[in-house]
């Protein structure tokens, strides 16, 4: 059973019972503990067993998380609170994480791991509270989701508080198989936050929006989000999306959402555990005497970096961050060099490298020097051809074959930024990931309204003729719980409304003028130009960052092989500025040869070759979380940046081999000449 109440309630009884203890001749200054001013609304509270129901898996556990069958929906047309939730936890671990016990679910990572990484027997159920509550700026309009968990093994005399903003454009549960799971199973609380993104959307057709629990509704006050649409806008069956049509680009607040998650969490601390007078929790629970540590992963990882440098009340003590989604200003005149060369082409903004990826990919997977990269089949032979050929035609390609012109723009891609390692991935990326990123962040830093059309490109859900229809409403009212908070996802797809033969689904079919059947070219170069436009380019300026840390411990674990954040576009350049901007910099760097961006991609049965190339980069983020624990309560000294080369597993594609701690080498206390990444005047220097 949820009980609710609201902030205002909270604060008025403080008031009370400070009005009664005036003058009482007590010593000892009593203060009352109230909900920060940002907190909006209903804060609600749960309590779960343990068993029924938990904080990590929902009831679930580890077998139930593993299992290829969803949880269900009883009414799918109204879905419950519970229900909705379960299904989030159970998509949002199975959307992280390898699932698979080849791949070390169970083994390695997993709930039934406890924190000194012993495999037991159990399912890893968590008893303990949850709170949720909104943060606004008074507007209704931001309503960002915070959660906080304290589990039953909360340490009251060594309290701790970890991050977890949620990865990608996800909910607020984004991040529990992650910085969730590793805090929780630590015993310490966890506060979450959808960093103002998450599963908010807007049916335009039928006015249906979500409450803070995820349930549709057409009732929008309390709504995560509602866009603002010109009067007369036609419908035609599109839905918008808060992260691209919230118009206030909420990524330049993400490090401010992830400070008002731990000030959330200080709050609920105090409101559970501190003591009572008349009632009334008191302050016991302040950022000097509980340890926290700024967490996450890919969108969440640079979230809690943005924080550390937002965070001038010390609430932070450390971070521990893995494949950071982090866009560096690139102030301080810092440079890179892979091996003896200069890094090129690197540290651009995320907009600008995934309009390369937009531009180039579809080409570039035909190379035959990647013909044996995953997914390739993905990748329309045809529409990939066409693709080269409308390069070439507008000059951006110079080769007059599809065999050269794939070959180019693979090169195309590495002069760009990506490294060698990457070349694999770009089919795989382009089919699922880089279309849907580049339209969701050009909506965003263009601040589009859904009518603007921008690019002609909008979001609804395609019926069997591949053409916009209306929603499934069973399948809209589940959106929170199977939704990633940016389309393609749970039956909403990217459609093209510029295609000559009408709207149509973005992929194969799409066409660009004069009916070229190239994947929509047109709309990719749109992107392309939209980068230099001026509050396109305010709007990335707003994100980026100076490396700036403050001081304050700090590990970043980031794969060789990233190919949706390339390390040559976020961590490399910005552990460089924080070397050069950080005069106290205590940045420990950990670049991970043969992992890539998405863990969950290498149990997927349609992905193989992911499995026999690519070790989970989860494994090393939990050992960076470990490394920041320790030094922070002993003093033990990080590890220090370093190469850390991994085995594959190797075998037959879809069908790898058990992976094995030979696979996973642990951090090194003193890593070889050949591994240390070192920093000398202003340029970092990774060995290859």
């Amino acid at each position: 059973m949820k009980l609710k109440y609201s902030s205002t309630a909270i604060g008025a009884l403080s008031a009370v019972v400070a009005t009664s203890l005036a003058g009482c001749g007590s010593s000892n200054e009593v203060v009352l503990n109230t909900p920060p001013a940002f907190v909006s609304g209903v804060i609600q509270r749960m309590n779960v067993d343990g068993s029924s129901n938990d904080l990590l898996t929902a009831g679930l556990g580890k077998s139930g998380l593993q299992s290829a069958v969803a949880p269900t929906i009883a009414d799918a047309a109204s879905p419950t609170v519970a229900e909705l939730r379960r299904l989030a936890i159970y998509n949002n671990y199975r959307a992280l994480l390898d699932m698979t016990t080849n791949g070390g679910f169970g083994v390695f990572f997993g709930p039934n791991v406890d924190s000194a990484g012993v495999v037991g027997t159990g399912e890893g159920k968590i008893a303990g509270v949850e709170y949720i509550a909104y943060s606004d700026d008074g507007s209704g309009k931001q309503n960002v989701t915070m959660m906080v968990q304290i589990p039953s093994t909360f340490k009251s005399d060594a309290p701790c508080i970890i991050t977890a903003a949620s990865s990608g454009s996800r909910g607020v549960y984004g991040a529990i198989a992650t910085a969730g799971e590793w805090g929780l199973k630590k015993g310490c609380a966890v506060a979450y936050t959808d960093k103002g993104t998450g599963n908010g959307a807007h049916d335009l057709a039928t006015g249906t929006v979500f409450d803070i629990n995820g349930r549709p509704t057409t009732t929008t006050a309390g709504a995560q989000f509602v866009a603002t649409t010109p009067a007369g806008t036609v419908a035609n069956n599109r839905i918008a999306f808060k992260q691209a049509h919230s118009q206030q680009n909420p990524e330049k607040d993400w490090g401010k959402y992830t400070l008002q998650a731990v000030k959330f969490a200080f709050f609920v601390l105090n409101e559970e555990l501190a003591p009572k007078v008349n009632g009334a929790s008191t302050v016991k629970y302040v950022p000097d005497n509980t340890l926290v540590i700024a967490s996450s992963v890919s969108n969440g990882g640079g979230a809690a970096l943005m924080a550390a440098e937002l965070d001038t009340e010390n609430h932070i003590d450390g971070v521990a961050v893995g494949e950071p989604q982090i866009q560096p200003d690139g102030s301080g005149g810092a440079s890179v060099k892979f091996g003896n060369t200069t890094v090129t082409g690197g540290g651009q903004s995320l907009l600008a490298y995934n309009a390369q990826a937009m531009l180039y990919q579809a080409c570039a997977a035909l190379a035959a020097s990647v013909s044996t990269a995953p997914a390739v089949a993905f990748v329309n032979a045809t529409a990939g051809a066409g693709r080269c050929a409308s390069l070439a035609a507008k000059g951006l390609l110079t080769s007059t074959t599809t065999a050269t012109q794939a070959e180019e723009a693979l090169a195309k891609l590495r002069a760009a930024g990506w490294l060698p390692e990457s070349d694999l991935l770009h089919a795989s990326l382009f089919a699922v990931a880089i279309p849907a990123i580049s339209v969701t962040y050009v909506n965003t830093y263009a601040q589009a309204n859904v009518a603007d059309n921008l690019c002609g490109y909008g979001f609804a859900a395609t019926g069997a003729d591949l053409k916009p229809t209306a929603i499934a409403p069973a399948a809209f009212a589940r959106l929170f719980g199977t939704g990633n908070g940016i389309p393609p996802t749970s039956g909403i797809n990217l459609v093209n409304f510029n295609n000559t033969g009408g709207p149509v689904l973005e992929g194969a079919a799409s066409t660009s003028a004069g009916g070229k059947f190239d994947y929509n070219l047109d709309g990719a170069q749109c992107i392309a130009g939209k980068v230099g436009d001026a509050t396109v380019a305010a709007n990335i300026k707003a994100v980026q960052r100076s490396g700036k840390l403050q001081g304050k411990p700090t590990i970043i674990v980031h794969g060789r092989n990233d190919g949706l954040v390339p390390v040559n576009h976020s961590s490399r350049p910005y552990v460089a500025q924080n070397k050069v901007n950080d005069t106290n910099s205590k940045l420990s760097y950990m670049e991970v040869t043969n992992a890539q961006h998405f863990d969950s991609f290498i149990g997927n049965a349609a992905l193989g070759g992911y499995d026999t190339r690519y070790i989970p980069l989860h494994v090393y983020f939990n050992r960076a979380m470990d490394a920041m624990y320790d030094n922070l309560k002993s003093g033990k000294a990080l590890p220090p940046s370093q190469v850390v080369r991994t085995t594959p597993r190797g075998g037959t594609p879809g069908a790898a081999p058990a992976i094995a701690a030979a696979n996973l080498p642990a951090f090194s206390t003193a890593p070889t000449a050949a591994d240390a990444i070192t920093f000398s005047g202003t340029t970092l220097t990774i060995p290859q």
